[in-house]
């Protein structure tokens, strides 16, 4: 198994592999054939998804839906989808939606945020060797618990930041930013509205730090999956062994 499918939240998927941003050349490096796909459009686009048993992990990308309305019309299906992965042993990265849905799935909830957050922010971690300090870059408005049996590895004063449960890695920040990616979002806005205007007064300072931090940003999203995966590897092989 040697493919990764990432999820994105676009029909268009000529943006939506923008979307992808550093993920992309991180999973590649671990020698993984990315494919992109989405369960938003006209159809039912989870028929065209492929069994997530056969993947050798499955990235469920950011959204400006939210994991707890169950109004989004394709929210459903691909939590549906998600629980598939969770049942198959299949290692999950979450990443701020995408870590709110793996979060609802394995029993967290998720709301809105009092307050969000915005920028590159440090976080507090119990497992820096996973989820390093940062900064990492947050966008975000809702955000999710640990869900039960799960263990929480990184936080903020405001939020959740990561948690593992079993193979699976919930982060709330977006370690695929780069210039790309942002764009993209931008594009997004465009069709759907802009974001709210305290987080769409930043957007100009962020475009530009973006832009100055995309090697740094880079090297630690390629970390991160790097040591999402091996962590996953050494859990499937400690099962093998005590079976």
């Amino acid at each position: 198994m040697h493919t990764a499918l990432v999820l994105v939240h676009d029909a268009d998927l000529s943006r939506g592999h923008r979307l992808v941003g550093t993920l992309r050349p991180a999973l590649e490096a671990q020698g993984l054939t990315v494919v992109v796909g989405t369960t938003v459009g006209p159809s039912p686009l989870l028929t065209d998804l492929p069994d997530p048993a056969t993947l050798r992990t499955l990235v469920v990308m950011g959204s400006g839906a939210a994991a707890y309305d169950d109004t989004v019309p394709w929210l459903g299906a691909e939590l549906a989808y998600l629980r598939r992965a969770v049942d198959a042993g299949t290692p999950v990265l979450g990443v701020c939606f995408g870590g709110q849905a793996l979060s609802r799935v394995l029993g967290g909830v998720v709301s809105e945020a009092p307050a969000g957050e915005h920028g590159f922010l440090d976080v507090e971690t119990a497992d820096p060797a996973l989820v390093p300090a940062g900064p990492w870059f947050e966008y975000h408005g809702d955000r999710f618990t640990v869900p039960p049996g799960a263990v929480e590895v990184a936080r903020t004063s405001r939020a959740v930041q990561a948690f593992v449960a079993g193979p699976h890695l919930g982060v709330q920040f977006h370690p695929e930013i780069d210039p790309g990616a942002f764009s993209a979002w931008e594009e997004t806005w465009e069709l759907t509205g802009p974001p709210p205007p305290e987080a769409a007064a930043l957007v100009p300072g962020l475009r530009r730090e973006i832009a100055d931090r995309e090697p740094e940003a880079a090297a630690a999203c390629a970390r991160l999956v790097e040591a999402f995966l091996a962590r996953a590897d050494e859990l499937q092989a400690e099962d093998e062994t005590a079976a």
